[in-house]
C-alpha cells in the first residue's frame, strides 16, 4: 500500500467515489461565473490551491484556471473557471514523454485530494501529470458543493438508513442546495459528462499539448470513455480503472454490480481453508443480519474512530449493506465483522457508522453528483425498477433495504427536486475505438463490478484487460502490480507487461478466535 491510505466513504456519499472530506477554501463556492464571448476557452496561469493538508506535489506545480463556457449550447452565456495543476515529472525523460491527464471519480469528488495517491502510484515518475477539477468541483468557480447535504450526512448516522425522517431531511437538504445554487445563476443542466469531456478537450488545446495519455477511475472512467468517443484526437494511450460503462450505468444496475463484489469477497474467503473453516456460510450470515437489523435496528452510543464524544448511531439493514459498499470495514475484515455482529458484537459496524458523523463540510460537489445522476443514470427507470433489481439480486431481503439504490438513497425523489433534462439517449452510448487501451478492474470492487469491464474492452479493439484479485474500488493505488502494469502500458501502449497479475491472490482474511 502507498503511504497514503485510500479513505473509505460513509454511506450517503456518491456511488462511485472514494473521497476524504475537507473544508471549502475561502471564496471558492461564492465567486461568480462571468459572462464572456461564446465558444471561448483559455488557460489563465495562477496560484495553486492550498488544501488544509498541504500536498507536497503542488509546491512544484504550474497551476491556473481553464476558463470555459458554462453551457456550450447557449452562445454568449457565462464562463466558469476550472482549477488546473501541471505536476512535473520526478525524473524527466529525454525527449519529454507525453503527459498523463487524470479524470477523478465521483461525480463530485475533489480531484486535488487524489494527487498523493497518483504520485505514490508513480503517475508522474517520468512524465508530467495534469490535474483538472471537473466542472463544479472544489477549487472551481462556481463550486457545486452542498454543505446542506454534508450536514444531513452527519446527522443521518443517528437515523434509520431508509427511515421516513431521513428521507424528509435529505430532500430538504437537496432542495436548499438547489435553490441556493440556482439563485446564484448556476445552470445545473450544464454540469454533465458531455460538457466535462469538452472541458478536457479544450484543456489539451489550451495547454498546447499535441498528444497526451488519459487515466480515469470510477466515474472518471465513464467520463474518459465519453471523452474518447467525442474527442479522440490527441489521445496517445487510454487507461481506465474500476469501470462505469456509459452504456449500462443506471440506478437499477447498481444492485448487480454491488452483489458481484460481495459475492467475490465471500468466494475468496471460501477458497482459503482458514477462512472457510471459521466463516462457513457468509451469504447466509449477511442475509440473516440484514433481515434482523432491519426488523430490530440497534441504537448505540459510540465514539467516532477519529475520537471525540460518543454519538448516537442507528444500525439497520440498509446501514449494514451500505457500510460494506463503502469499504468500511475493509474487505479482508468483512467476514470477521459479520461473525462478530452475528454473535452480538456490533462494535466494528457501529464505529464505522459513527465515522459518518464527522463531516468536513463543503468539499464534495453534491451538485455535480445530482446533475449527472439525475440526467444520465436515473432516466428511463423508476423506484419500482430499483426494487425489482434488488429483489432479483437478494431474494428474501426486506423491501425497505432493496428499494434504495446502494450509496444513493432516496435518489428518485431527489431527482424530482433537482429537475435537470434527460440526457440518457446521448450518454448511454458505447465507445468504439482502436486507440491503445488498458482496462483495469478489481475483483473485490462492490461499487463497479469487475465483470462490466468486459463489454467495454470488447469495443476497444486495441485494449488489454486486467483483473486484479482481492482489490476493491480504484485498483492502481492499492496494487503495486497494477502500478507496474500501468507504467508498462504508458511506456509501450501496444505491448504492456501484465505478467505480475498471473500469480496474485487475495490476501488472507482476518481470522478471529472462536
Amino acid at each position: 500500500m502507498p503511504k497514503h491510505s485510500i479513505p473509505a466513504v460513509t454511506a450517503g456519499a456518491a456511488l462511485v467515489c472514494l473521497a476524504a472530506f475537507g473544508p471549502t477554501p475561502s471564496g471558492a463556492a461564492s465567486a461568480p461565473a462571468q459572462p464572456t464571448p461564446a465558444g471561448s476557452s483559455r488557460f489563465v496561469p495562477g496560484s495553486c490551491p492550498k488544501p488544509p493538508e498541504p500536498i507536497e506535489a503542488l509546491s512544484e506545480a504550474r497551476c491556473g484556471f481553464l476558463e470555459v463556457p458554462e453551457n456550450r449550447s447557449r452562445p454568449g452565456g457565462r464562463t466558469i473557471k476550472l482549477a488546473v495543476a501541471v505536476i512535473p515529472a520526478v525524473t524527466p525523460a529525454e525527449p519529454a514523454q507525453a503527459p498523463v491527464v487524470f479524470m477523478a471519480g465521483g461525480p463530485g469528488a475533489d480531484t486535488f485530494d487524489d494527487i498523493p495517491f497518483l504520485v505514490d502510484s508513480g503517475l508522474n515518475k517520468d512524465r508530467e501529470l495534469i490535474i483538472m477539477a471537473q466542472r463544479g468541483n472544489l477549487y472551481d468557480q462556481p463550486n457545486l458543493a452542498c454543505p446542506e447535504v454534508d450536514r444531513f450526512n452527519g446527522q443521518a448516522v443517528g437515523l434509520g438508513y431508509d427511515a421516513p425522517e431521513a428521507q424528509q431531511l435529505f430532500l430538504k437538504a437537496v432542495k436548499d442546495c438547489r435553490d441556493r445554487l440556482t439563485a446564484g445563476g448556476t445552470d445545473l443542466s450544464a454540469y454533465n459528462t458531455t460538457e466535462n469531456a469538452a472541458d478536457f478537450a479544450d484543456l489539451r488545446t489550451a495547454l498546447g499539448i499535441p498528444q497526451w495519455n488519459v487515466y480515469g477511475y470510477s466515474y472518471g472512467s465513464n467520463l474518459a470513455l465519453t471523452y474518447l468517443r467525442l474527442h479522440p484526437e490527441g489521445i496517445r494511450a487510454f487507461a481506465i480503472d474500476s469501470i462505469t460503462p456509459p452504456q449500462v450505468v443506471t440506478l437499477p444496475w447498481t444492485w448487480g454490480s454491488t452483489a458481484e463484489g460481495i459475492r467475490n469477497i465471500f468466494e475468496a474467503c471460501a477458497a482459503q481453508p482458514a477462512c472457510k473453516d471459521r466463516y462457513p456460510d457468509l451469504p447466509r450470515t449477511l442475509t440473516e443480519q440484514v433481515r434482523k437489523l432491519e426488523a430490530q435496528p440497534l441504537t448505540l452510543n459510540v465514539p467516532p474512530p477519529s475520537g471525540g464524544k460518543p454519538v448516537k448511531v442507528v444500525l439497520d439493514g440498509g446501514a449494514l449493506l451500505n457500510l460494506i459498499v463503502a469499504f468500511n470495514p475493509r474487505p479482508k475484515d468483512i467476514p470477521a465483522a459479520l461473525e462478530e455482529l452475528a454473535n452480538g458484537n456490533p462494535e466494528r459496524y457501529a464505529k464505522a457508522r459513527a465515522a459518518g458523523s464527522v463531516q468536513k463540510v463543503g468539499e464534495f460537489a453534491h451538485g455535480l453528483t445530482n446533475s449527472v445522476v439525475c440526467s444520465e443514470w436515473a432516466p428511463g427507470y423508476s423506484e419500482a425498477d430499483v426494487l425489482k433489481a434488488g429483489r432479483k439480486t437478494y431474494p428474501g431481503w426486506p423491501d425497505t433495504v432493496l428499494a434504495q439504490v446502494p450509496q444513493l438513497p432516496f435518489q428518485y425523489p431527489a431527482c424530482g427536486i433537482w429537475n435537470v433534462p434527460d440526457r440518457a439517449s446521448v450518454q448511454r452510448v458505447p465507445t468504439v475505438s482502436s486507440v491503445p487501451a488498458l482496462v483495469i478492474s478489481g475483483t473485490f470492487d462492490v461499487k463497479t463490478g469487475a465483470s462490466w469491464a468486459k463489454d467495454v474492452a470488447r469495443n476497444l479493439s486495441g485494449s488489454t484487460a486486467v483483473q486484479v484479485p482481492g482489490i476493491g474500488h480504484w485498483v492502481v493505488p492499492q496494487s503495486p502490480c497494477a502500478q507496474r502494469v500501468l507504467a508498462s502500458f504508458f511506456a509501450r501502449p501496444t505491448a504492456p507487461d501484465t505478467s505480475c497479475v498471473d500469480d496474485l491472490e487475495p490476501q488472507p482474511f482476518t481470522i478471529i478466535p472462536k
